[in-house]
């Protein structure tokens, strides 16, 4: 069946031979599209379309037998589905009438699920780490932030405190000096009143 023959298939099923050839087209074109962009391309029970890398190599030429070098190419690859499989091999009988059924297969039945599911999970294994690494290093500079305004508030705090003692104490000195001072006066001046009643009575 070339494309062609596929379109007149479905056209009853589409609506007509214009829209049957649009849809096919459409649909290989996405599938071509994803698949050169490295996307895997997977219809359940039907099959799957992938890029694979294949590394240089050596070959020979079938006809003279010679040695080539081949060099490192990418190509498209499918693989069947197990529900397409199971109807090819007869292990399922084909409907006469009606739709094939490649709805839901069996749990990892296309080949390379596995791999897919892993690119995933390391993926967002990844973005985990970095999101952690991000919110440990916020932490730490909170954290660092913290502590850096505790030590500047309690250095303020003694320091306060050191120059309000320090007012007190000199507070307390200077009215000290100047009762000893006013006192020496006093004492003068009795003295003289002494020397004078002596003279007097003289």
């Amino acid at each position: 069946m070339n494309k062609a023959q596929l379109v007149e298939a479905i056209a009853d099923k589409v609506g007509g031979r214009q829209a049957a050839a649009d849809a096919v087209d459409a649909v290989l074109d996405a599938i071509v599209r994803a698949t050169v962009s490295g996307d895997r391309v997977s219809v359940t029970g039907f099959g799957s379309f992938e890029k694979v890398e294949r590394p240089a190599r050596y070959a020979r030429n079938p006809q003279t037998g010679e040695r080539v070098r081949v060099k490192k190419t990418s190509v498209p690859r499918f693989r069947a589905g197990q529900g397409f499989k199971d109807l090819v091999s007869g292990a399922k009988k084909l409907p006469r009438g009606g739709e094939v059924s490649v709805k839901k297969a069996p749990k990892g039945s296309l080949s390379g699920g596995a791999s897919s599911t892993a690119r995933t999970t390391t993926k967002k294994a990844a973005a985990k780490k970095a999101t952690t690494a991000r919110k440990t290093a916020a932490k730490k500079a909170t954290t660092a932030k913290k502590t850096v305004a505790k030590k500047t508030t309690a250095a303020k705090k003694t320091a306060t405190k050191k120059a309000a003692a320090a007012k007190k104490t000199a507070a307390k000195k200077a009215p000290a000096k100047k009762a000893t001072a006013k006192k020496t006066p006093g004492k003068k001046t009795s003295a003289r009143k002494t020397t004078a009643k002596r003279a007097a009575a003289r």
